[in-house]
């Protein structure tokens, strides 16, 4: 590489090395976007950032999960994310939530999860 004194050169020799570098950079960048093109489908470009093999949504996103309250009007929550209104303010009034679990009486649920047994040494 030939090493070059910029403090010699003139204005526009310098504006015009600094078009000729934007040039080739920007030919570089597009013939690099096209070989990871043709590399698979598993490239996405978020911004200006290329993420690789990653997807940018969560595994757990728009996946449908059963009931776990029931609601006295046949609400149902799932138990994930905020708490519904008509279970908040069946809590305000006192019950638990508890009360409102799907599938188990209401002796188990009240009763919880057992408590795990210590192991012995």
């Amino acid at each position: 590489m030939a090493k070059v004194k910029l403090a010699s050169m003139s204005v526009e020799t310098l504006l015009q090395l600094r078009n000729d570098v934007s040039r080739f950079l920007s030919q570089k960048a597009s013939q690099l976007q096209r070989d990871l093109a043709a590399l698979g489908a598993d490239y996405a470009e978020v911004g200006r950032i290329a993420v690789y093999g990653r997807k940018n949504k969560s595994s757990l996103k728009g996946r449908k999960v059963p009931a776990k309250y029931r609601g006295p009007d046949g609400e149902t929550w799932a138990g994930r994310g905020a708490m519904p209104r008509w279970l908040a303010a069946a809590i305000k009034e006192g019950k638990k939530k508890e009360d409102f679990v799907i599938g188990q009486s209401a002796a188990k649920a009240k009763r919880g999860r057992p408590a795990k047994k210590r192991r012995k040494k």
